[in-house]
């Protein structure tokens, strides 16, 4: 029951509870005072969900709703606007992700992030600040696209909806920078010309000339103050709001000190002031992060990363089937995806019904119904039979990329040196502030005159950015030049996981062998129509053996497969014109006997009759023997599903300690990974991710090795190609040396502080100087970093 809310008398300087703004009426509520009735509707909404947390974390948080209107969202619950809107839609789940200018602050992110408590049919939300964004997925049983966006726009984070799709426009930004820099530009040069008859001596003969150039510099310098300096000021003021110290703050301290303490010296007619010293500080400042943005924008590692995803996939062209990258495909083209593959774009069905499994996207492992005509998303798995589609859309690299770093999918090893940035950054501010303070206090008692440009010049030059960009730029550029090299991790903390490893793990199948020019015979009997139906048996298969048979098989007459199955480790078994064949090893098969000769066997059944089985002989990669020496005793184990054949040839390439085990189940893999953790090894397993993919997500660092395939393991840290094996210890050489660089850049970094901090506690550095020092000292370490990457890659790499 709601306690009466009366309205008093207006405005008399009270503040609304939920925004601060000044109330014109007053409504009362719970003791409390709103502006507005929908600043009161916000704060019943938050109470009756038991998140009133929200006004703890900030003093008014809210949004003012004073000025909002009551929109009707109805329209995006139709169809055609929900396809567009949505990134994913089924019946028990969907996501959509809404643009949210307002978001601005810490207690923004709480409440954006607890929508599932207020809305019973959010599942999760999820924030980006710096995009201004919020992901929510929800049940679509439970609650309509409409409630949400209507929740949001009561809470007064109305959302930003484009049909269009909405990109983030960097240019605008560019832009306003350059204004804020030219206006900072030709008002410092003017004051600077107004300031020569100071710097001459000439105005000490005019008392008049010398009031009139000191007026004209401070008009000048308001503007430089109110705008161009605008963006430091604003995030210092926000940084006190949320209770939060940031590197902007000791910047904005120094401005302000500065302009002030020139403005009383002109109003008081004590002095001059600094104006010269203060336009150009924040013209210098300006011209370093327009440099910084230029810089960081030529060295961006992201858009490299995004733009090799390796997945592959059959695509139909000139009448026949062939594999294609998935960022080749484009709307209207054809593919065919086997059983276990991944949808790489949306897509709509139009071969028989399929099942498809959505825990790449929503990290539940629930395989749904498809039907032809179904628009099939972007990141499910095929389960089942071989399944057509015509492409929907482009492939969103970004999207694949995103989907992989699921937190589902993720590790619980946190970086060591996101840490240690952390928490050095959170305390160099104060440390700064404190420096700054013990030496206004010394300069005032000892030279007076010199104190504002001595603290302005401490406040200026200190500068942890350098530290802060010193891990992401490092890892980033590994990641850039791993990615070069067809090793594509899926983040910057993988670089510094895989430089820990002392234990690799290797599977056989698929892994270490590969089928290029596999040597197939089979031995038996085969009739054209039995090759025929094996050939579509093995071709819905992923598996690297089933992919050699299919390649051996070739047929043009196409067969129809019911009741399909795989199963991991053992083989695949399906209903071909009325007969049921089976596909895999002895046991599965129910063979009897093991053959003698050396090789993969693979055996076939037909209705539950041996018929014979393919002697497959496949040949180590390139380059393995050189790396598995290199690696030395790191080299653990060999594991594989196989039977023990070929174990001869292979002792010979690994070393005396290396052990081998065959027959091995996905799960005597992940068991043994386990085990060598308990140990206190940091494990790295590489295999094919399809019968091995809970070791792979066991170990330290799991990588899936592929050939143009478009199966892997989104619990992998990284996908390798299979020809880049041979370099694996290189890459992990590499992972090493970019650490011995990360501390290298911390040095640097660290150095630069201390040295630029002395000179200018001691006096010896002007504002001006240390507003170039700042950014240069970001860019150095960037600089740094990059080139330091680039030659260690070229020098190990080559």
């Amino acid at each position: 029951m709601n306690p009466e809310v009366s309205v008093k008398e207006p405005h008399t300087g009270t503040l609304c509870y939920h925004c601060g703004q000044p109330c014109e009426e007053k409504l009362w509520l719970d003791e409390k005072v709103f502006c507005c009735y929908g600043c009161q509707t916000v704060y019943e909404i938050l109470n009756a969900n038991n998140l009133c947390r929200y006004y703890q974390l900030d003093l008014h948080p809210g949004l003012s709703q004073r000025k909002q209107t009551d929109e009707n969202f109805l329209y995006l619950d139709e169809k055609p606007i929900r396809k567009k809107l949505l990134s994913f839609d089924s019946d028990h789940f969907a996501r959509i992700t809404f643009s949210i200018p307002a978001i601005h602050c810490v207690s923004c992110i709480w409440l954006l992030e607890n929508l599932q408590k207020i809305d019973a049919g959010v599942l999760r939300s999820e924030t980006n600040f710096t995009q201004k964004s919020v992901t929510i997925d929800f049940n679509p049983t439970h609650t309509k696209l409409s409630h949400i966006a209507a929740t949001l726009h009561s809470l007064g984070y109305a959302p930003l909806i484009t049909l269009d799709g909405t990109k983030s426009n960097k240019k605008t930004d560019n832009k306003a920078l350059l204004l804020k820099l030219a206006l900072a530009g030709f008002c410092f040069g003017n004051v600077m010309l107004f300031s020569f008859p100071e710097y001459l001596g000439i105005a000490r003969a005019d008392a008049f000339l010398t009031r009139v150039f000191s007026w004209l510099n401070l008009l000048l310098s308001i503007p430089v103050f109110v705008y161009s300096s605008s963006d430091y000021l604003k995030s210092a003021w926000k940084s006190f709001t949320q209770r939060q110290i940031n590197i902007d703050v000791p910047i904005a301290a120094g401005l302000v000190a500065l302009f002030f303490r020139s403005a009383y010296d002109i109003l008081s007619h004590t002095g001059p002031g600094y104006f010269d010293s203060f336009t150009g500080l924040v013209f210098f400042l300006l011209t370093g992060r327009w440099f910084q943005n230029i810089t960081y924008e030529s060295l961006a590692f992201d858009r490299d990363f995004k733009s090799y995803f390796p997945l592959a996939v059959q695509k139909k062209g000139n009448d026949r089937w062939e594999s294609v990258i998935v960022h080749q495909l484009l709307p209207g083209d054809q593919i065919r995806l086997r059983n276990m593959e991944i949808v790489p774009t949306d897509s709509k069905l139009i071969s028989a019904p399929t099942f498809i499994d959505y825990s790449f996207v929503t990290g539940e492992s629930r395989p749904v119904n498809a039907n032809p005509g179904d628009l099939i998303y972007a990141g499910g798995r095929l389960i089942g039979q071989p399944a057509e589609m015509v492409v929907e859309k482009s492939v969103s690299q970004s999207h694949l990329t995103s989907l992989w770093n699921n937190p589902a999918f993720g590790k619980t090893n946190e970086s060591q040196y996101k840490k240690m940035i952390d928490r050095a950054a959170r305390r160099f501010t104060w440390i700064v502030l404190f420096l700054a303070f013990a030496t206004a206090v010394y300069w005032q008692i000892t030279a007076p005159t010199q104190m504002w440009l001595v603290l302005t010049s401490v406040l200026m030059v200190a500068c942890p950015c350098a530290l802060a960009l010193s891990a992401p730029f490092t890892f980033g550029n590994t990641m850039r030049v791993l990615g070069k090299h067809k090793l594509y991790l899926k983040n910057a903390d993988v670089v510094e996981r895989l430089a820990a490893i002392n234990s690799v793990v290797l599977d056989k199948t698929g892994t270490l062998t590969h089928g290029e020019k596999p040597k197939i015979e089979f031995i038996g009997k085969l009739t054209d129509e039995e090759r025929a139906a094996i050939h579509a048996l093995t071709g819905a298969s992923s598996h690297p053996l089933s992919m050699m048979i299919t390649s051996s098989t070739f047929s043009d007459s196409p067969k129809v497969i019911s009741n399909f199955k795989e199963i991991p480790g053992q083989g695949v078994e399906g209903v071909i014109d009325g007969q049921t064949y089976r596909v895999g090893s002895a046991e599965f098969v129910g063979a009897s006997s093991l053959p003698s000769a050396g090789g993969s066997s693979v055996f076939i059944s037909i209705n539950k009759e041996v018929i014979g089985y393919f002697l497959i002989s496949t040949s180590i990669r390139k380059n393995i023997k050189r790396m598995i020496h290199a690696l030395g005793n790191k080299m653990d184990a060999l594991l594989s599903g196989d039977k023990e054949t070929q174990s001869d040839e292979l002792r010979k390439l690994f070393p005396q300690s290396t052990l081998f085990f065959f027959n091995q189940s996905p799960h005597d893999k992940l068991e043994y990974i386990f085990n060598l953790q308990l140990n206190g090894k940091t494990v790295l397993m590489v295999g094919d991710g399809l019968n091995d993919s809970g070791a792979l997500k066991q170990s330290d660092v799991g990588l899936a090795v592929t050939d143009r395939a478009g199966t892997f393991s989104p619990a992998c840290d990284g996908i390798l190609e299979g020809s880049q094996l041979g370099q694996l210890d290189k890459f992990i050489a590499l992972s090493k040396s970019s650490i011995v660089i990360l501390k290298t850049a911390f040095v640097i970094s660290f150095l630069y502080n201390a040295l630029a901090l002395t000179f200018a506690v001691s006096g010896h550095l002007t504002p001006l100087v240390a507003a170039v020092l700042m950014p240069l000292s970001s860019i150095s370490v960037v600089g740094f970093s990059t080139l330091a990457v680039t030659f260690t890659a070229k020098r190990k790499l080559s």
